[in-house]
């Protein structure tokens, strides 16, 4: 009976990381990583995740990477001169108890000289990892979507 209810744990365990789309590392929690699905011929793509600072000092997002790209850039949309534009940053800082939204029409990864487009099709995944200055590195998988976490409400955000 025991070598059953191992063996079944061991069979759902993947399922339950599988299903898992938050992470931490040190007091930082990222939530739900996604990207919407490449357009044919898009030269870039972007990223999105929630950044939840848990803990009682401040951190900073240093950079990104990713095996699909070859290379990566921390990016925000801004408002100048009545006219929204984006620009790369060079950190994204994380107050303590603060939340850090990436989003379409605000702070966003870049992933450009795309090497692996099989990847970047609804319902793939990809790896991606974060560099944070204090909590370290921790690796997450970018969930591929027709549509953003809200649907309609998220714009295609393309280059």
């Amino acid at each position: 009976m025991l070598n059953r209810l191992i063996l079944l744990a061991a069979l759902l365990l993947p399922v339950g990381f599988a299903q898992a789309h938050q992470y931490k590392v040190g007091e930082l929690e990222i939530a739900h990583p996604w990207s919407q699905e490449l357009p044919p011929n898009a030269p870039t793509v972007a990223a999105y995740f929630v950044i939840h600072n848990k803990g009682t000092t401040a951190d900073k997002l240093l950079s990104v990477d990713s095996p699909i790209a070859g290379k990566a850039e921390l990016h925000e949309h801004v408002m100048q001169n009545d006219l929204m534009k984006m620009q790369p940053v060079p950190v994204v800082d994380i107050a303590p108890g603060a939340t850090v939204t990436f989003a379409p029409m605000a702070y966003h990864v870049m992933l450009l000289d795309l090497n692996d487009r099989s990847l970047l099709s609804d319902g793939k995944r990809f790896a991606m990892t974060l560099h944070f200055e204090k909590a370290g590195d921790v690796t997450v998988d970018v969930a591929v979507q027709k549509k953003g976490p809200g649907g309609d409400k998220n714009q295609k955000h393309m280059h």
